[in-house]
């Protein structure tokens, strides 16, 4: 199976360099860095990584959707910038995509920090996916080509893209749930303070599921960089 790495980013260039090393490892069939409108120097590191770089408005659904439209692999696997992949990832895919049934799926989670409390948040939010078959951009969703084609890509809201997404995958069959974990970045709960993260995050879902409209929501969830 070819599989394409699409990357949507925004003012990344503390962690992109890095991320980019880490795939280009795994000998992907190609990766696709697309830029949102940064002002740093994203773009130029990813250049210089041996990405390829596209340009589209700010907006992760956007953004993924714009790289998806170039990406000739079997497989899309969509990275957020700050997450870094199992040595495993691909085989990983490929086995749980081996089975016809399967439309894609997502990775457990675990968070870039010692503290138990953030250990205890990666082990509930891959718990959380796990009996919901919904995942979130940070545990790396993959996704065959032709059924996010079917499914008309990712939703263009300006949040909740990764959770409306995942549960159309849902509905339209097998989701794949590895065990195999990867690894994303704690800033924003280092920054924000955990619990209020927790909070927030929470929140933020439940009035996504009540009908509370994304636009309003992506209000009270700020960039972490």
């Amino acid at each position: 199976m070819r599989i394409s790495v699409i990357l949507p980013v925004l003012n990344e260039e503390k962690t992109i360099g890095q991320t980019l090393a880490s795939v280009m490892a795994l000998h992907p069939h190609e990766i696709f860095v697309v830029d949102g409108g940064s002002t740093d120097c994203t773009r130029r590191i990813s250049v210089e990584a041996g990405a390829k770089v596209l340009m589209t408005g700010p907006g992760r659904a956007r953004q993924m959707n714009r790289g998806a439209l170039d990406a000739t692999g079997d497989i899309l696997l969509f990275l957020h910038a700050d997450t870094r992949l199992p040595a495993s990832a691909f085989r990983d895919i490929e086995s749980a995509l081996s089975d016809a049934r399967c439309l894609g799926g997502r990775f457990d989670v675990e968070l870039d920090s010692d503290r138990w409390l953030l250990k205890a948040v990666g082990f509930m939010i891959s718990l959380r996916s796990r009996l919901s078959k919904v995942g979130t951009g940070d545990q790396a969703i993959f996704v065959r080509r032709e059924i996010l084609a079917e499914l008309g890509g990712f939703p263009d809201m300006p949040l909740m893209e990764d959770i409306a997404f995942c549960r159309m995958l849902r509905r339209a069959g097998k989701v794949a749930c590895l065990r195999s974990k990867v690894v994303t970045s704690a800033r924003r709960w280092e920054a924000d303070g955990v619990w209020r993260t927790i909070f927030k995050m929470w929140m933020l879902k439940l009035l996504y599921l009540a009908g509370v409209p994304p636009a309003r929501l992506k209000r009270f969830y700020a960039d972490t960089r």
